[in-house]
């Protein structure tokens, strides 16, 4: 669509260029009325409007592939995303006999595979985009759009949100892996049978200073739903929803002030914890893979 779209622009940029130059050639007499009225109906009008009308249509065509009315989108299938102040809850659907599962700030996809979305939002508008893919919709709180997109050659993308929704907006993004199918169903194989175990030392860490009352981590007793779950967050590729790269040094980084990282962010600092139990933790957490 993108190539399309270029394509038309430059097509009335180049023919209304041509008019300007032509127009502005030196002539002897002075053009007369009407074929100077020519000139501006044809050439300043009728073409950029056919143009215009063209790459429109091209638009309203696409449209039924992306858009809820797609007879290909299963709604009840969707990968529900929702936006946050600042992160991205993911929550994949059963799927035969695998069950539902909850992650976060980063989304994987089998190739060739149509993938549809379930967009929501808790507190303000986001907006949906992953730029390599196509396609953008508004996340709207009460409100549930759908958006439908095809991956067609794996790598990894970054998709950030495109609507202003506060202090740590710029630092509010996604990453998507497009995966070959069997990887794709190994990946999500071991993120519902990843397990934190509680007798780790970090583990009970964890649990001791509180975190579990916020994140969930599976294989855990206490799991809270108000932050991003750290089930497997060893292997993914950011932190902080694309704020800082994933390292145990930026995960300590993160525990011990998270507004120097991302201001506005809800989550509470922790640098008056011991500065070994903050690293034991970041290591314990980067080490979930």
């Amino acid at each position: 669509m993108l190539v399309v779209m270029v394509i038309g622009g430059i097509a009335i940029w180049a023919g209304v260029t041509f008019l300007f130059l032509h127009a502005a050639r030196h002539r002897r007499e002075a053009w007369p009325a009407e074929k100077a009225g020519a000139l501006i109906a044809w050439g300043g009008v009728a073409f950029p409007t056919v143009v215009l009308l063209l790459l429109l249509s091209y638009a309203v065509w696409l449209m039924p592939a992306i858009r809820p009315w797609n007879p290909l989108a299963e709604k009840d299938g969707a990968i529900e995303v929702t936006g946050e102040q600042f992160w991205w809850r993911i929550r994949y659907p059963a799927v035969g006999d695998q069950p539902a599962f909850e992650t976060a700030n980063e989304i994987r996809l089998p190739v060739g595979r149509p993938a549809t979305f379930s967009l929501k939002a808790t507190d303000v508008i986001h907006s949906f985009w992953i730029p390599a893919l196509g396609g953008k919709m508004d996340m709207i709180p009460g409100r549930t759009n759908y958006l439908t997109l095809t991956p067609t050659r794996t790598g990894s993308y970054r998709a950030p949100c495109a609507e202003f929704c506060g202090a740590s907006h710029a630092y509010m993004a996604f990453s998507v892996i497009v995966m070959e199918e069997d990887d794709y169903n190994a990946w999500r194989r071991r993120l519902i049978n990843g397990q934190a175990s509680a007798a780790n030392e970090g583990g009970q860490l964890l649990q001791r200073h509180g975190c579990v009352g916020c994140h969930s981590l599976r294989g855990l007793q206490v799991a809270g739903q108000t932050a991003p779950d750290l089930t497997l967050i060893g292997a993914r590729l950011s932190i902080g929803a694309g704020a800082l790269a994933n390292t145990p040094e930026n995960i300590a980084r993160f525990i011990r002030s998270p507004s120097s990282v991302k201001p506005g962010a809800k989550m509470p600092a922790f640098n008056m914890l011991p500065e070994d139990d903050v690293e034991e933790i970041a290591r314990y957490l980067g080490g979930l893979k």
